[in-house]
């Protein structure tokens, strides 16, 4: 009975952890635009065949705590002017398409620069796409212009237009880290526009994140507290069996 509640109490602990880990995540990236914040969901994860083997009875299910997935929050952070024209946030739910070395990246992080080389990138040095590839400025090019529909200009005349993508099932898609995700079945945006001269901000709520940082230690604290009393009460037992036999 001491063990099972012990496991029980262990995989709450587990759990918990876990979740700790997201929200502290989330936190971190409280100022890295367009990063989205993710949660917890847990279930209920029963053991039919779980038995106490000290008493004769019926099967006796067991309930433990299993962190089944992580959902984004795929939200709109807040849109902030900077009047920078290679900056550019997206007003609907789709994403910018970024060309990194592990293939195709979703992101909505619009702090843009041109390189060495004069091509368009994200603040990670990665390519930002266009419907053709790579997006090139030459060294004398200024004027840059980006309209709703993504089409990008500049005093050489048009320059490509940004591949926007949206997704059906948006959970489908896998947070690499930072801003970056990966996975899905984009399709070409039809809702989205994109926004010249503004950025998004993170979605992350600073309260919200510390008040569910302090819930979840708590929590924490009382699953160990009670994984302390079932060890004294074991200790206690050993102790009382022992000198009842002396």
């Amino acid at each position: 009975m001491i063990e099972n509640a012990q496991l029980i109490g262990l995989s709450r602990q587990i759990a918990l952890q876990r979740q700790m880990d997201v929200v502290a995540n989330n936190m971190a990236n409280i100022n890295t635009t367009g990063f989205k914040a993710e949660d917890m969901l847990f279930e209920q994860y029963v053991m039919p065949v779980a038995r106490d083997r000290d008493f004769i009875g019926s099967d006796q299910p067991l309930s433990y705590v299993q962190d089944w997935a992580t959902m984004h929050d795929l939200s709109a952070g807040a849109n902030v002017q900077t009047g920078n024209e290679l900056d550019v946030a997206l007003n609907g739910d789709g994403f910018f398409t970024v060309q990194t070395a592990g293939g195709d990246r979703w992101t909505r992080a619009g702090s843009f620069q041109i390189d060495n080389a004069g091509t368009l990138v994200d603040l990670g040095g990665n390519p930002v796409l266009g419907e053709g590839g790579p997006i090139q400025f030459g060294p004398e090019e200024n004027g840059i212009t980006i309209s709703k529909d993504g089409a990008i200009s500049s005093s050489a005349g048009p320059k490509g237009r940004l591949r926007i993508v949206e997704f059906a099932n948006p959970q489908a898609i896998v947070h690499e880290g930072g801003n970056l995700f990966s996975g899905g079945a984009p399709q070409p945006a039809t809702t989205t526009q994109a926004m010249q001269g503004f950025i998004e901000k993170s979605n992350v709520s600073g309260v919200s994140s510390m008040a569910e940082m302090i819930k979840v230690q708590r929590a924490y604290e009382s699953a160990a507290s009670m994984s302390q009393r079932q060890d004294e009460m074991r200790r206690t037992a050993i102790q009382r069996l022992g000198d009842a036999n002396a």
